[in-house]
């Protein structure tokens, strides 16, 4: 069987994820930007950071799948929110789904990586509609605030990083369950 980890990263923080992936199962881990062709693969592993409700780079990876047939899929996102909050996994589940063909979503195993964030490195786009939200929620009474919209206001212009590798060994359980 034939695996490949793909990695969308725009800040790195998901980059360390697949690279960590990469290093403790033996598959390499590319960039989505240089996937070429990914039909030549039993088992996909998608690593996506989370940015604006999507999964950087994971719609266009998938659409260049032809048959899904003898394809395992296993989806990894990468956000800021606490990774093991029910009400956060499923707003992200809710997000992929609208992202991807109804047969994908529904074979893809899917798995929540918690990230980071460093306002200093952000570009000016991201700082601005980072600003945006949050002076759109810093006020909203609690009972309001999601868990996401707290872990940003808590995070905001600060360098935080929650990366933990250890997490990864759901991911690799998944993985060698496939290969074997």
């Amino acid at each position: 069987m034939s695996n490949i980890i793909i990695y969308g990263s725009c800040y790195g923080t998901t980059k360390q994820y697949a690279d960590e992936l990469s290093k403790r199962t033996n598959i390499e881990a590319i960039s989505f930007k240089s996937v070429k062709e990914i039909n030549n693969y039993n088992n996909i592993i998608y690593l996506g950071g989370l940015y604006a409700g999507g999964v950087l780079g994971m719609a266009k990876t998938i659409k260049k799948l032809n048959n899904i047939a003898n394809k395992n899929i296993i989806i990894a996102t990468v956000g800021l929110s606490d990774s093991t909050d029910e009400v956060n996994k499923n707003n992200i589940r809710n997000n992929i789904k609208k992202q991807l063909p109804k047969e994908i979503f529904e074979k893809a195993k899917i798995f929540h990586l918690r990230g980071g964030i460093d306002y200093s490195k952000l570009n000016f786009t991201h700082k601005t509609m980072m600003k945006l939200l949050y002076n759109a929620v810093k006020n909203l009474p609690k009972e309001k605030q999601t868990v996401e919209d707290r872990a940003m206001i808590e995070t905001y212009n600060q360098k935080v990083n929650f990366i933990d590798f250890s997490s990864l060994d759901e991911i690799i359980n998944e993985i060698q369950k496939l290969m074997f």
